[in-house]
């Protein structure tokens, strides 16, 4: 490895998919780049994503898959770097892949298959990384001829750079690295901060309902969770802590403490009506029976027995007492407890107040040449590759005016 440079172009700190793209970017722009990491290897959240596949971008990216206090924020950026365009990239490379459901694109292979994307396009760029690297503090130049630029002293050495990139994530999975670091260099810089939480992350719930469903951890089914202004039809899955799966993930970007959700556990179907119509065609069949044609029979007795229900041939229930039965059984309402946190959440809702960073470059409005990417900014999009694609999108539109 080459001696530690003492001067750079451009400095960017974080060494995952935001900060990797952009290096690539502004370093084929002729710019001299320098990647700095505090973890031992590059694009840690890269590796695990997608259950080792990395669900790279999404087919049908658009502005309206993404939270923001400032909803236009990402228009220009997603607009300017399409998914069209990573993928592109990805087939440059040839990287085979394919679509799993909902336009959620993965790799055939393996997650490090875009680790190899980003650092191949970082040689062609010339850039250069470093990871064990601390940063220790960030001041800007002494020099007031300058109209940019800093001194940013390292555990490897001081380096001076006339822009400085910051694309450390939020906080999610510290187990991976992630800090607050991101945010704790905005503030310096006059910034502030929406408010963080986990999102795209697993519900807990308490211990009373755990117990009612013990036999169930590993089950799954098909529902519509809703929450505030969200609905999403998805998987739900039962856990020992309480429910995850892509429903309940992408749900609790919605939720907040003390909020109840409501999940459709027959969706597309009015149940009371088809229980009525059930009870025409087959009037000696039990309820519980006819039930397994939606739910495993562990779930129809869970749903059974959650709702006091006891099961009897259709023939015996009246026809409001049938529709009642339906209603109840078609959906079911909770306060959960809380989430499971940053430790498992796949993203940080939250973040870098976009009102004080320029749409176009990324670039702050509080301090010439600061520039934020990716996660700790206060963007965040929805499960299935929308974040991956929010990181190609923003860092490129900030690699082409640092």
């Amino acid at each position: 490895m080459t001696d530690f440079p003492s001067q750079a172009d451009v400095l960017i700190i974080g060494a995952g998919a935001a900060g990797l793209m952009c290096a690539s970017v502004a370093g084929k722009r002729g710019r001299s780049v320098l990647v700095l990491d505090h973890a031992n290897k590059v694009g840690k959240k890269i590796l695990m994503s997608g259950g080792g596949r990395c669900n790279f971008t999404n087919l049908y990216t658009a502005p309206d898959n993404f939270y923001s206090e400032n909803p236009h924020f990402c228009k220009s950026a997603l607009a300017r770097y399409t998914q069209w365009d990573f993928i592109a990239l990805v087939e440059k490379h040839g990287i085979p892949y394919h679509e799993k459901t909902l336009g959620q694109l993965f790799c055939d292979n393996k997650s490090r298959d875009i680790v190899d994307l980003l650092l191949a396009e970082c040689r062609e760029a010339k850039a250069q990384i470093r990871t064990r690297c601390e940063i220790q503090r960030i001041e800007p130049v002494a020099d007031e001829s300058k109209a940019k630029g800093f001194e940013v002293h390292t555990s490897l050495g001081k380096v001076v750079c006339e822009s400085l990139v910051i694309a450390t994530g939020g906080l999610s999975i510290p187990t991976m690295g992630a800090t607050g670091f991101g945010y704790d260099v905005a503030r310096q810089f006059g910034h502030s901060i929406v408010p963080t939480r986990a999102a795209l992350v697993p519900f807990t719930l308490n211990q009373r309902a755990l117990e009612r469903q013990q036999e169930l951890p590993g089950t799954s089914l098909a529902v519509t969770a809703s929450c505030g202004e969200g609905s999403f039809h998805e998987q739900m899955l039962f856990t020992h802590k309480g429910l995850s799966g892509p429903s309940v993930l992408q749900i609790s970007s919605h939720w907040k403490k003390g909020m109840p959700v409501e999940f459709d556990l027959v969706p597309g179907l009015d149940l009371p009506e088809w229980l009525m119509e059930q009870r025409g065609k087959k009037q000696e069949s039990f309820l519980h029976t006819l039930l397994t044609e939606f739910w495993s029979k562990k779930l129809v007795q869970f749903f059974l027995h959650r709702n006091g229900l006891q099961s009897k041939p259709l023939k015996q229930y009246g026809d409001s007492e049938l529709r009642e039965v339906g209603k109840k059984l078609q959906t079911w309402s909770l306060i959960p407890e809380g989430t499971e946190g940053y430790r498992t959440a796949e993203v940080t809702l939250g973040g870098v107040n976009t009102d004080e960073v320029s749409s176009r470059s990324m670039e702050s409005m509080k301090q010439p040449g600061l520039y934020f990417v990716g996660e700790v900014l206060d963007v965040t999009g929805w499960l299935g590759g929308f974040n991956f694609q929010w990181a190609w999108a923003s860092a490129h539109a900030a690699g082409g005016e640092v």
